[in-house]
């Protein structure tokens, strides 16, 4: 095959034109097939049952003959025989070393290709697996599909610097900043445990903190999660009509949704409060459930005495925020309540 250049157009590579270079290399057409289906450089990804019933063979050729197929083009880039692959490993190179030496492959397909879709993203990494300077690791349970500068960072060396980081969360039990996961993990900058840990299924990144994809803190999966999160940043009560316009500012993947069911989700989920009128804090502050009467009750309660009135208001505006003179219509106007001397109110005796 001739030398030829990259071809891009405004910074987006022409891998259509990579990948139909390579595939001349393999001598038959069944090959080819089965490479091109296998690793869905056209349509889908297929497995190796639906290649070996449209062919005509046993799953376990149609293994046997990819595993040949891509030795056999490895070889060739080793060898320098696949140009193609060699212009297209520098430039993979060059991307990933400007991000701390590894690469999600869905993150490189959208600087690289015009849509970013499933087959770019196959065609990138197909042609990576071929490359002898980039290290890969293959999507499953636990890993998303990533390629590295093998130099740097091969496959090993990458599932392992990802497990650390997740084992360094687990023990810091708590959405972190990358600079502080470095450290305590003993790695060389936030830049690497942030490329790395973007690999990991096991983990998830929100404003700026790292943590576990169970957290909802950093992967919130629902209205209640992300109302939780708003809060929590928040650090203060909220009207539920200022978390609705929180929630549509914010970095959600998903956030549109309704002021309404934000409001019904606030009611129904026993982690919010009501401490006002439309107003909702975390329970997890120590807010309990209840109203304004319960509230002068249990302030009462705790004191064990009888209290001037501006001392209840003073400690029930702790926990609720509501105006004063609600508070005092409920001192007067219920029977839990009764006047032991001037402005001093104490329990009833049945309370």
């Amino acid at each position: 095959m001739a030398n030829t250049e990259v071809p891009t157009n405004n910074g987006i590579i022409d891998f259509d034109r990579a990948i139909k270079n390579v595939l001349k290399a393999i001598d038959k057409e069944r090959e080819r097939e089965i490479i091109s289906r296998r690793f869905g450089l056209f349509e889908r990804k297929e497995t190796l049952e639906q290649i070996g019933e449209l062919l005509g063979i046993t799953r376990e050729r149609v293994r046997q003959l990819e595993k040949v197929v891509v030795t056999k083009l490895k070889n060739a880039a080793k060898n320098g025989e696949l140009n193609e692959v060699g212009h297209y490993e520098t430039q993979l190179i060059s991307i990933i070393s400007q991000n701390n030496n590894c690469m999600r492959i869905s993150d490189i397909a959208s600087l690289i290709t015009e849509k970013g879709d499933r087959i770019d993203q196959a065609r990138i990494f197909f042609l990576a697996e071929l490359a002898p300077k980039i290290s890969i690791v293959d999507e499953n349970d636990y890993f998303y599909r990533a390629v590295g500068i093998k130099s740097k960072l091969d496959s090993k060396k990458l599932k392992e610097l990802a497990g650390l980081i997740v084992e360094t969360i687990k023990k810091i039990g708590q959405p972190t900043d990358a600079q502080e996961i470095a450290n305590q993990a003993k790695l060389d900058s936030e830049g690497q445990v942030a490329a790395i840990a973007k690999i990991s299924k096991q983990l998830a990144e929100l404003n700026g903190k790292w943590g576990l994809t169970k957290w909802p803190m950093v992967n919130p999966k629902n209205i209640r999660d992300k109302i939780y999160v708003i809060l929590s940043q928040k650090k203060e009560h909220m009207h539920f009509n200022d978390i609705s316009d929180a929630i549509k500012a914010s970095d959600f993947k998903r956030k549109d949704v309704t002021t309404q069911a934000i409001h019904n989700e606030l009611i129904k989920d026993k982690r919010f409060v009501l401490i006002g009128r439309g107003i909702y804090a975390l329970e997890e502050w120590g807010y309990k459930r209840g109203t304004v009467a319960d509230t002068i009750g249990e302030v009462l309660r705790d004191a064990n005495k009888p209290l001037h009135r501006d001392e209840i208001v003073k400690r029930v505006l702790k926990s609720r925020h509501v105006k004063e003179t609600t508070i005092l219509l409920n001192l007067q106007g219920k029977q839990q309540f009764k006047r032991v001397a001037k402005a001093t109110y104490a329990l009833a005796d049945k309370y």
